[in-house]
Parts: structure tokens; sequence; C-alpha cells
């Protein structure tokens, strides 16, 4: 088969690998569609040779192998996975590992190209509100009277698009989301009747922070899902959080804490996490985004399809690493792919 291997740049040369074998608990996926997210330039950025492997994670595709134990899911069902990272089997291939935890039903109704858009960032995003902040689970939602404000900041990535539509299913309201360029996207995700609203981070550090506190209508800020981490956002967060019970956690971890008070629980939020001590808690939320997607509450982030197939690959990380990619997930369509032959 064909996989595209990703190095420092980011850089993407194509080789020839046999196909990967399913081992207990794993599922290899025939790939339609692949996405990227900013760590597969970022690994290789940052560790160099270290990371120069295929980097992606999110596919969709049929499934072509099941492992020893595997009884959710069988040879030709439609799904969506990720791929534990670090490993061998990436999603940038014809052909991807990952385990049955982390694949999801697709349902005849939502798209491969929309699959490959889901997987890593919606864990991130269950990891960030349930694992770490504690919040209510969307299964059992808290009651119209109840209000827990939260803010999301980075609404428009696909992370914090999906935290978004989570919290909703958890009735978690006001939602106060940060976004910036595409604050269109997020407005057209939340409840402007239950207070949530969308602040713009470009008008500044004290220009959010008082937009912050004008719409919390004067309750406590307790908790606050940072899901971009860099250029101030979380210290803007804990200039409002409150300073006794508040909770925050990060998608990157910072160089210092310093700027965070003591009092208040920090904690990073990473998606490898589910393969650690949350394989339960993944196998659960693998089952009900199927459900989500069968009943239709939950929606795919955006996609652009990136032409080239793994050739495209290059391109996509390249955007991503220059910021280009705004409320919109790079996805590939391995059958584009020079020399592959659609099936």
């Amino acid at each position: 088969m064909k996989e595209a291997i990703v190095s420092r740049g980011p850089r993407v040369h194509i080789i020839d690998s046999p196909i990967p074998k399913a081992g207990p608990g794993q599922v290899v996926v025939k790939i339609e569609y692949a996405g990227s997210n900013p760590k597969d330039w970022k690994r290789p950025e940052y560790w160099g040779s270290k990371a120069t492997m295929n980097q992606g994670d999110d596919h969709s595709g049929t499934v072509y192998e099941v492992g020893e134990g595997v009884f959710d899911f069988k040879i030709g069902d439609r799904v969506a996975a990720m791929h534990e990272g670090k490993q061998p089997g990436g999603s940038y291939a014809e052909y991807g590992v990952s385990w049955a935890y982390t694949t999801i039903h697709l349902p005849e109704h939502t798209t491969f190209q929309e699959g490959a858009a889901i997987p890593f960032a919606a864990f991130t995003a269950a990891c960030a509100l349930y694992a770490k902040l504690d919040l209510p689970y969307p299964t059992h939602p808290i009651s119209d009277d109840q209000k827990i404000p939260l803010v999301i900041w980075g609404a428009s990535s696909a992370v914090g698009s999906y935290a978004v539509q989570l919290a909703k299913k958890s009735n978690i309201h006001p939602l106060i989301c940060i976004a910036g360029r595409a604050q269109e996207h997020v407005e057209r995700m939340i409840d402007g009747s239950k207070g949530d609203t969308v602040i713009d981070y470009r008008k500044g550090h004290e220009a959010v922070a008082q937009k912050i506190k004008a719409s919390l209508s004067g309750q406590k800020l307790e908790y606050a899902f940072d899901a971009v981490s860099e250029m101030g956002s979380y210290q803007t967060i804990c200039d409002v959080l409150d300073q006794e019970t508040g909770k925050i956690t990060l998608i990157i971890p910072a160089q210092s804490y310093s700027d965070i008070p003591k009092t208040i629980k920090k904690s990073v939020t990473t998606v490898a996490s589910v393969h650690e001590d949350l394989k339960e808690f993944a196998r659960g939320f693998s089952t009900y985004f199927g459900r989500g997607l069968q009943d239709g509450w939950l929606k795919a982030h955006p996609q652009e399809v990136v032409p080239g197939g793994l050739e495209g690959i290059e391109k996509g990380l390249v955007d991503l690493k220059k910021g280009k990619a705004s409320a919109v997930k790079y996805v590939y369509k391995i059958a584009d792919t020079p020399g592959i032959e659609s099936t």
C-alpha cells in the first residue's frame, strides 16, 4: 500500500508499505478519507527524526479486518476512527489501524468525507469537558434552571466546535465562546436565548475579559476550556475565572504556570489519555458519537478536501502551520493519490 511519511518542514514523502495487521482489540480500515490535525506537523517540527513517521490519526472508510476480541465491528462496516499516535498504522495511508474503543459506526447519511473530520477532535473535546472539568455528562443533562457558565476559547476550531456541541447536549449555558475570523460558524451552533454568546479575541485582553464578565450576568465563572492555549488566552480567562473554585483545562501545556493563580485547578487535556486510563470512557463516547450522527444532533466540523490524496498532505500541513485553516478541517481522499486505483 501507499503511505505518507511526515518530517520536519513539514515535508511529506510517499513510500510503499505492507498492509497492517489487526492485533487483539484492533480494527484495520480500508481508508477512504484521512484528516489532518495540528499535531501532525508540530511533532516532527519539535522532535525531528524521532517523529518522522506517518502522523495521521483521523480516518474513515470500511472495516477490512478485525482483531481477536473485537465484537462491535465486522468486515464491511462503515466507520470513522482515531489511530493511536506514535504507533504504526497511521491514517495517511490506504489502510490504517485503530483500537475498537476509538472506532465509530457511521450511519449511511454521514459521508466518509465528514467522518474523517470527527474522531480526534471529538474525543479531545469529550476528554476536556468530562474527564478534566468533570462537567455533567450529555447523557444526563442538567435542568434548565441550573446555570453553569462555560468559557470555550477557540470555539471555531474543530476541537472547540465539538466542545460546543457536547456542552449543549449537557444543557450547559451560558456558553461564552471566544473566536476570531469564524464567528459566524460559532453563532450557528449556540443558543442565544440561553445566554450563549461569541466574543472576538482580536479585541484584546482587557476588552475580552470585560465582555466575559458582562456575559456572566453576575454569576461566577468556574469552568473554562482553552482549546488554543496560546497568545495570552488562558491568562485572560484566569482574570475572570473564580479564584477559589475555578477549573481550567488547556490543550497545550504552558511553559510556565506562574501567571495562573495557585488556587485555580489547572490541567492539560491530551487525547492520548483515551489509550491510558480512559479506554472505557472512549468506548462509551464512540457509541455516543455514532448515535449522535444517527440522530442528527452531532454535526461534522466543516471540511476542505485538499487535492492530490496522499500527495496533498504536505500542502495541507503547510497551510495548517501558516494558520490558514479557519473553521475548517483539511481532509484527503485517498483514491485521489496518483497511482492508487479507486475500488
